[in-house]
């Protein structure tokens, strides 16, 4: 089979990138042929397949005279025939591409009677600032079907009236075509939870599987240690819950948080940990590589994901299950699909410091019950997320498109 694996971004960025690239290595070891399409940056990844490369679209810093290409663009199209012709694919899989990419490549794929398959890693297709998020970083689903004029009024999008006002057009735009329910045969959700919310937008339910992300647990087999602190993966941002996680610790005497990542609230960290005298219980790390992100997880006793916002299917958890250690993490989203309380960790209610400390506490004070956790996270990491069920599964996706053509 011939797949083109599309996403905006064609370098490490995120968890959209990490599964884009990761699906391309199983693909391709599957027997199957893969070619990429994407943007055009200096820091893409060399893959030694087909490449196919539109102009970069910088949505901080574009012509304001392009705005309305993030809505549908004739250049990205043109781009998208040519690789079609070209590569003459089975299937089109693709990942993040609105806004940089636009819409106008599925009307490409779609003229030629080619399958489209979409892994939905953020709920785009609901909320025009992608997160469900306003502009403080709380929850917010009032724009659910297609009530957009709530992101204007609220300048959801980066505080920007432009650019929430653009935002809105794209998502009305994207309705009144019935990009997700008409011209993508089938949605794939990493959690259960991004499903629902998909259906409860007005998809239908039989467009949509909800299928978790895969993790190759061979490359996680590691001699583990116990050194006894409590680590967070992520970007210092407030709706990834790091101000909660640090409040709650710093009730904890004498124990030791390591914090792995940067962003926003690095500076508004430091200040804290300095004014409340935690120099020697939280040590920032930064930016971490992947080896270097297995190290800390091979010693750590526990991994704290904090998040309050709705979360699909973090790799922080399914890395820190499959390397055998437990995961304390809010019970929102799809965090408790993967953190089932008291078998591979422990959850506990959204946005609830106090509980987050006690929860942290029990690990803390329970080396052999944290081990236990671990076990089992290990156990279900290698059943139920390893790369052989994932793959059956994805193939069962795209035969089916593919038929149903």
């Amino acid at each position: 089979m011939k797949i083109l694996l599309v996403n905006k971004f064609h370098y490490l960025k995120g968890g959209s990138e990490k599964y884009y690239f990761e699906l391309a290595n199983l693909l391709r070891e599957k027997g199957h042929q893969i070619a990429f399409f994407s943007m055009k940056n200096k820091k893409n990844v060399e893959t030694g397949e087909k490449e196919y490369f539109v102009n970069e679209i910088d949505l901080n810093t574009g012509s304001k005279l392009k705005a309305l290409d993030v809505i549908y663009s004739k250049e990205n199209k043109k781009k998208m025939i040519e690789a079609l012709e070209d590569f003459k694919p089975d299937i089109v899989h693709v990942n993040n591409f609105q806004r940089q990419l636009s819409e106008s490549i599925i009307e490409a794929v779609n003229e030629r009677k080619i399958p489209v398959i979409y892994t939905a890693h953020d709920v785009q297709a609901i909320c025009p600032a992608i997160t469900m998020l306003d502009r403080d970083k709380e929850i917010c689903e009032l724009c659910k079907n297609g009530k957009y004029l709530n992101c204007i009024k609220k300048k959801c999008i980066k505080d920007s009236s432009l650019k929430s006002i653009l935002g809105a057009i794209e998502g009305k735009y994207y309705r009144i075509k019935k990009v997700y329910n008409k011209k993508i045969a089938y949605i794939i959700t990493p959690s259960k939870f991004y499903r629902q919310k998909l259906i409860e937008d007005g998809i239908k339910a039989n467009k949509i599987e909800a299928i978790h992300n895969y993790i190759d647990v061979n490359q996680y087999n590691l001699q583990t240690d116990d050194q006894g602190y409590a680590l967070y993966i992520g970007r210092l941002s407030k709706e990834k819950g790091i101000l909660n996680l640090i409040e709650a610790f710093s009730n904890l005497k004498n124990e030791k948080l390591y914090i792995a990542g940067d962003g926003p609230e690095r500076e508004r960290i430091e200040n804290i940990i300095k004014d409340r005298h935690l120099e020697k219980n939280i040590l920032l790390l930064g930016y971490l590589n992947q080896d270097q992100v297995k190290e800390y997880l091979r010693k750590a006793r526990f991994v704290v994901v904090p998040s309050i916002w709705y979360e699909n299917c973090p790799y922080s958890i399914l890395e820190t299950q499959a390397i055998g250690k437990p995961v304390i993490g809010t019970n929102i989203a799809g965090i408790p699909e993967l953190v089932q309380d008291k078998v591979n960790g422990l959850t506990y209610q959204y946005d609830d410091i106090k509980e987050l400390e006690e929860k942290m506490k029990i690990l803390f004070e329970n080396r052999s019950l944290a081990e236990e956790y671990g076990k089992r996270a290990k156990e279900i990491a290698t059943k139920e997320y390893s790369k052989e069920k994932y793959y059956s599964k994805i193939v069962e996706i795209y035969e089916k498109a593919i038929k149903e053509v």
